[in-house]
């Protein structure tokens, strides 16, 4: 099929008159109907049904348009994202960020681009918990602030940018949720609610383990696939989450207590792009994220006291 063939193809079938597709395609309506004639012979059946006064899809032709749209769709999509990258900063970037602290590093870095560099745009989004590299992999994010470590082939990624400790988030009725402090032994008494999607074992590990560091097992709980459903499940009492400091100020809520770690290694966030896509408005973004990162406290143990109030629901 020839992509005019396809152009006025759907275009036909959403105008459903020939005037205006032709005033559309900017072409006369005689060549419409030749496009539309050639596309038939190919097909070997009618597309549409014409009179005098109307236009209208045949069966044929919805099926066509149904199984037609969109690989037109994404293929006008790829051909915009190929034009922008040769445009290099002047272009739109689509970042991804991974939860509360990280989208507060994008925004930060966006309304100083803004600034520095006008004719950059960008458009942000959360990464899915169940599919952390999903959409990066798909092209849907050209970079995204995301939990380290990644240690994918395929992807690429700057430095640490930077880091927190890390907390249990437990239902308030858990005799841990009493406590100062808790230790990563103390997860031998509690199970850990797991992460249902496309995770890497190793992700998994880093956000569920399975045992503690002497060696003890961690029992597994529920799987969830999101963040306010995993608290559903804390505060029911269902399992306990690993969390980031963070957490205990944008995720406060009752019948959750957050609990700090004595001994867990903090969290640390960077930028992640795919292998041999570092265009010059991924480095351009990265390293503004760098800059507002080092303002927020850089590569330190941020606390729940520095991202917010930190006072644990319990």
């Amino acid at each position: 099929m020839e992509r005019d063939e396809l152009e006025c193809f759907l275009l036909l079938a959403e105008e459903l008159h020939f005037g205006r597709t032709a005033d559309r395609m900017r072409l006369s309506r005689a060549r419409v109907s030749q496009l539309v004639q050639r596309l038939e012979r190919r097909v070997g059946a009618p597309l549409f049904t014409r009179t005098s006064r109307r236009v209208a899809l045949t069966s044929l032709g919805r099926q066509l348009r149904a199984d037609l749209e969109p690989h037109h769709r994404a293929i006008e999509a790829a051909l915009e994202r190929a034009a922008a990258t040769a445009r290099g900063i002047d272009t739109v970037l689509h970042v991804g960020f991974s939860n509360p602290l990280t989208g507060e590093i994008v925004m930060r870095a966006t309304e100083a681009l803004r600034v520095s560099h006008p004719g950059l745009a960008v458009e942000i989004c959360e990464v899915p918990l169940a599919d952390p590299y999903g959409q990066l992999r798909k092209g849907e994010f050209d970079v995204q602030i995301t939990e380290l470590p990644v240690r994918e082939e395929d992807l690429g990624g700057g430095p640490t940018l930077l880091a927190e400790e890390r907390m249990l988030a437990i239902g308030s009725a858990h005799p841990l949720a009493a406590r100062e402090s808790v230790s990563l032994e103390d997860l031998a008494g509690v199970p850990l609610l797991t992460i249902d999607g496309k995770v890497p074992d190793y992700w998994l590990e880093h956000h569920v383990p399975v045992h503690t560091p002497s060696g003890r097992p961690i029992a597994r709980g529920p799987g969830v696939t999101n963040m306010q459903e995993a608290l559903m499940m804390v505060a029911a009492g269902k399992g306990a989450l690993l969390a980031p400091a963070h957490a205990a100020t944008y995720y406060a809520r009752p019948g959750v207590a957050y609990v700090p770690f004595a001994d867990a290694e903090p969290t640390g966030y960077g930028p992640v792009w795919r292998a041999g896509d570092a265009t010059g408005a991924v480095a351009t973004f990265a390293g503004m994220a760098r800059e507002v990162a080092r303002d927020m406290g850089g590569v330190t143990r941020l606390t729940s006291d520095r991202v917010g109030s930190g006072n644990t629901q319990r």
